[in-house]
């Protein structure tokens, strides 16, 4: 591990020593696996897994995060929610709405289990993005260790691997209302054609990708070196077939590559400077 990596890393440990309790909000998602496994790895630190189940939220996601709990043996809490009214439209200030009404809940089940603060995976690279959910983060006063103690992510991924955690290098997979256009109302069975889609594709090995809803149309987001491979793939009419099964009329693959947040170019610059 780097020096400076090193430092920052004993930082957070100390971080949560002090605190002696850490109610995290766990997706099983890189940030969050390493700020769990670290507080449930220092001796007298209170550890608390709080994990929203939510439609937008993928279903093999949770699983590999409730496979983690299990094997570190520690308590998780499961708040099931459903898409609150306030993001039903998927209005361009939705992240902000709904890490509002989200957290509210998992601090309510924070404190239920007797802890006094909800934490959660936000590390200093989050800020040179566009993040609107950190606003509502810092308006419910949830804390951002990682942020805190300046570990990029990039630190996160050298961090994680020193202590052998499985999502070391897991691509960031951001919640499935991200695959929908702004300002449509959401639909349950469109998100999980989306995750079934997005699955298969997983499965034929391609780790990073979006299926993104247009109406009836899936577009389809891969690294660009990878765009020229899997158009020239024997089962390539196999994929196209599989993916209308789940949903969808047209399939196409965006020829400017995988990007997170593709959908954040719609947003307009009034929502922007609010958050």
């Amino acid at each position: 591990m780097k020096s400076e990596t090193q430092k920052k890393f004993n930082q957070l440990k100390e971080y949560l020593e002090n605190l002696g309790e850490a109610a995290v909000a766990f997706s099983g998602g890189t940030d969050s696996t390493l700020l769990l496994a670290v507080a449930r790895d220092i001796p007298g630190v209170k550890t608390l897994a709080i994990t929203a189940k939510t439609p937008y939220m993928p279903d093999w996601e949770l699983k590999e995060a409730e496979e983690f709990i299990r094997k570190k043996d520690i308590e998780q809490v499961v708040v099931t929610l459903g898409i609150h009214e306030s993001i039903q439209n998927n209005p361009p200030e939705r992240c902000y709405l709904c890490k509002s009404s989200l957290f509210k809940a998992l601090i309510e089940a924070a404190t239920s289990k007797g802890f006094t603060h909800v934490m959660d995976g936000t590390n200093a690279s989050d800020t040179l993005d566009y993040r609107p959910g950190l606003r509502a983060l810092r308006e419910l006063k949830i804390k951002s260790p990682l942020l805190e103690t300046g570990i990029t992510k990039n630190e996160v991924r050298e961090i994680s691997a020193e202590l052998n955690l499985p999502t070391w290098n897991k691509p960031a997979y951001a919640c499935l209302l991200t695959r929908l256009p702004f300002n449509q109302t959401i639909e349950e069975k469109e998100l999980k054609a989306i995750e079934k889609a997005e699955v298969y594709l997983m499965e034929k090995g391609y780790r990073e990708v979006r299926v993104r809803k247009h109406n009836n149309l899936a577009r389809i987001e891969l690294p660009i070196e990878k765009i020229g491979p899997f158009m020239a793939r024997p089962d390539l009419h196999e994929i196209v077939d599989f993916i209308r099964e789940t949903g969808f009329t047209y399939v196409t693959v965006d020829l400017a590559g995988y990007a997170t947040g593709s959908f954040n170019q719609e947003i307009p610059d009034s929502v922007r400077e609010e958050n």
